[in-house]
């Protein structure tokens, strides 16, 4: 089954960013990262809370739904970051992982055509857990910058490219943008050479570069005019502008 795939994916990206976790020093956890006001600890600490929250998405998604209505009223506090102030490095590495292994194992054995809730749009299990994906390497490559360790950089970003693109009509929405059907080609290179594609051949509108610059724009990592996409047209520059491949309101940028 297609999210079979996936899911193997995601454990390969969660089992990077953990070998990096490991061999973290004790003061390196309280690193600032790039988010602002969010330590090494903090990003770990918002993994875990979601990846709690992804399973019981995928287990009980009426728990889920109340669970989910008690965080958006408890508004502006952000309760995934709460572990992270209160427990050890080693403790929160601990928690971490064994929330994630619970989610594989709960997604591994998820029916195929069930539609999973979450904090935007309800979604397919394949999309469901790329999201989670692109949510490990998006927090993954913080605790990269914050630690220096190099990034982790593979072809599993198509992953993160492919939810990038499609999220083109809900970051028009969730910035208050118009709505825009205009078709946009996307052409990167992904980090082993080959060349990955979304999009009609015939488009005006084109993002083209490599695969990395595009994960880091659409997970807000990186400015657009801070990368070395080339940007065709209107429609993909105002896209371009406010891509983000995550739910939630519209990132800060």
């Amino acid at each position: 089954m297609k999210h079979l795939a996936v899911l193997d994916d995601l454990a390969a990206e969660q089992f990077a960013l953990e070998r990096i976790l490991d061999d973290l020093t004790t003061s390196e956890w309280t690193n600032p990262t790039p988010s602002v006001g969010w330590t090494v600890a903090d990003q770990i600490s918002h993994l875990r809370f979601f990846d709690e929250r992804a399973t019981m998405a995928l287990s009980d998604p009426e728990a889920f739904s109340v669970d989910r209505e008690r965080i958006i009223a408890g508004a502006p506090h952000d309760p995934s970051v709460d572990a992270g102030r209160s427990l050890a490095a080693a403790d929160l590495r601990g928690e971490w992982k064994r929330h994630s292994e619970r989610l594989r194992s709960v997604a591994k054995v998820a029916p195929a055509d069930q539609r999973v809730p979450w904090y935007g749009p309800a979604m397919s299990v394949p999309s469901f857990l790329t999201a989670r994906l692109m949510e490990c390497w998006a927090h993954g490559h913080d605790v990269c910058e914050a630690t220096s360790r190099p990034p982790i950089v593979s072809d599993r970003l198509r992953h993160v490219a492919h939810i990038g693109y499609h999220a083109r009509p809900f970051s028009l929405l969730v910035n208050r943008l118009p709505a825009d059907d205009r078709p946009v080609r996307l052409e990167l290179e992904g980090p082993s050479g080959g060349t990955w594609v979304w999009g009609p051949s015939d488009a005006d509108d084109r993002v083209i570069g490599e695969a990395y610059d595009f994960c880091l724009v659409v997970t807000q990592r990186r400015r657009p005019d801070e990368s070395r996409l080339v940007v065709l047209g209107d429609s993909a520059r105002r896209w371009i502008d406010v891509a983000q491949a995550f739910a939630g309101g519209p990132g800060r940028g």
